[in-house]
């Protein structure tokens, strides 16, 4: 009933003009396959000979199946618990090993089915490696560094599914998978560079204040040179605004000691926060940082200069050692760094910010 006017002929056909076209989607079972499959039945029944083919970003099917990359496409997946194979189809029909992963592999024998029976020919495809376009594998100029990146991503995917499981977004299970691929690697947390400078800048901010109950943060960045920065939270910032404020300071060459945010501007910010909005804490996050630091900009020629380096803290490495609160996770994914954080809440209320 699928190939019938019932099945693919009850969706409406979508007209084109042009010779190739690209369906794309956000992530799996976003409906791609059955656009395309349903735009072929439509096709075929108008005379026009189409075909489709499939760009897969991962895993490479020309790279071993363990090697760091396509485990780190396994990562990726863990929730959704996709898993990598030789493609049994393209073994038999060209004697040559290829990775796909578990969907379309299972989905093939089906999908050949239905293909031979939109166009009423034998399928011109012999395997689900054959569908696919990508020849990124082709493209590895220098095999080390691509692996060491993928290990960092498996690293990082790692600290997300951590803090995933701890908001209640992921289950045990995804965080296990996420562990056993660390371990294939011979792979530890602390192997990301930035994850025990954070840690000693909470530390750090604790031993400076014993006095004080609260929870400490500390937050790193690696920056493009390799230099890590560091910042803890306090009265006056988060750690992540204290460590942003820190690195653009260190890139601008400007001295610690000239403030880049002046008392009546962050006075002003606290009064707002407190008397007006009700806030019981002045401490800035990362979007309100930023915000004050543009204010000071007009009339702060080193402000001004450290605000122009935000732009090259794109793709940095970043660690927290807390789930970042909203105005934090929002200044961070805006300046484009990589990050990732400890599995633990920045405040004991119920809610977070």
């Amino acid at each position: 009933m699928i190939v019938s006017d019932e099945g693919y002929g009850a969706n409406d056909y979508i007209e084109t003009d042009k010779p190739l076209v690209i369906v794309t989607g956000p992530g799996p079972g976003s409906g791609k396959l059955a656009t395309c499959l349903s735009q072929l039945y439509h096709d075929h029944k108008r005379g026009i000979r189409s075909g489709y083919a499939k760009f897969e970003t991962f895993p490479i099917w020309n790279l071993p199946l363990k090697h760091p990359v396509n485990v780190a496409y396994e990562a990726a997946t863990a929730d959704i618990k996709d898993m990598n194979l030789i493609d049994p189809f393209h073994l038999e029909a060209y004697g040559i090993p290829s990775v796909n992963y578990n969907r379309d592999v299972e989905i093939f024998p089906v999908l050949k089915r239905i293909l031979e029976r939109i166009t009423g020919d034998p399928s011109f495809y012999r395997s689900p490696t054959e569908m696919g376009v990508n020849c990124a594998g082709f493209a590895i100029t220098d095999d080390d560094v691509t692996k060491e990146a993928s290990k960092q991503e498996l690293i990082r995917r790692y600290f997300r599914y951590r803090c995933e499981y701890a908001m209640g977004f992921a289950d045990a299970e995804t965080v296990q998978r996420a562990e056993l691929f660390l371990k294939d690697f011979h792979l530890e947390p602390k192997d990301r560079r930035v994850v025990l400078p954070a840690h000693d800048a909470a530390r750090d901010a604790q031993n400076r204040d014993k006095g004080n109950e609260g929870i400490f943060c500390g937050a790193a960045i690696e920056l493009k040179d390799g230099t890590i920065i560091t910042g803890s939270n306090s009265s006056l910032m988060h750690a992540a605004s204290s460590m942003i404020i820190h690195a653009i300071k260190y890139l601008a060459g400007i001295p610690e000691k000239i403030k880049l945010l002046p008392p009546h501007i962050t006075n002003a910010v606290g009064n707002l926060k407190t008397n007006i909005l009700h806030e019981r804490s002045v401490s800035l996050d990362l979007e309100e940082a930023l915000i004050a630091l543009s204010v000071s900009a007009i009339n702060n020629t080193a402000a001004q200069l450290a605000m122009e380096k935000l732009k090259d803290l794109k793709s940095c490495e970043v660690h927290i050692t807390h789930i970042p609160t909203s105005g934090d996770e929002a200044g961070l994914r805006r300046l484009g760094v990589n990050l990732t954080s400890d599995p633990n809440f920045s405040t004991k209320d119920l809610f977070m910010p």
